[in-house]
């Protein structure tokens, strides 16, 4: 039995968030799992402030809000600063170092430092940062089967901008490979 994930991820409107939270919320349903997913914006939604609270787990959720995650996507500085200190011990740290400069004193977490929206920007997949962490993320937590994630991937990642897949699919193995 696989341990619960309670995933913050939290940043600016417009880093994909919300998408980044909804593809591991599928991914879990994918495997059976009980999952909720909660999304959280400003009034101002591109560039204002936004998280979302993800739960994956093999028991029943009492409640869809995260106090205290075990694992944490912070793609600015706001967010660094809002939740680093909510994070249970041995829990997760994603930080987007392109966007975040700072680092954390707590010695009880594991924290990495990706610079997710350079390595985005550079690999011509901009815009995709938030994917790249969710790679790094699954790398370190496996918080689900790889075929799972591709499927969450695939089911959210709409008709409509079918070519984008491609474009996540190599922004989640960056992520896993970095």
């Amino acid at each position: 039995m696989r341990s619960d994930l309670n995933l913050m991820l939290a940043g600016f409107g417009g880093q994909g968030l919300l998408f980044a939270g909804k593809v591991t919320a599928y991914a879990g349903l994918m495997e059976g799992r009980e999952i909720s997913w909660l999304p959280s914006y400003g009034p101002e939604m591109r560039g204002g402030t936004a998280n979302c609270s993800v739960c994956v787990s093999d028991n029943p959720i009492g409640s869809p809000l995260i106090l205290n995650p075990n694992a944490l996507i912070a793609m600015n500085l706001p967010s660094f600063d809002k939740f680093i200190d909510t994070v249970v011990p041995g829990g997760t740290v994603l930080v987007d170092s392109t966007m975040v400069e700072k680092t954390t004193e707590r010695t009880d977490i594991n924290v990495f430092y990706v610079p997710a929206t350079k390595m985005a920007d550079d690999n011509g997949i901009k815009g995709l940062a938030n994917i790249i962490l969710l790679g790094k993320l699954f790398k370190e937590m496996q918080f689900c089967s790889f075929e799972a994630l591709m499927k969450g991937l695939e089911k959210c990642v709409p008709a409509s901008k079918a070519a984008m897949l491609e474009s996540n699919k190599k922004a989640l193995q960056l992520g896993m490979d970095f």
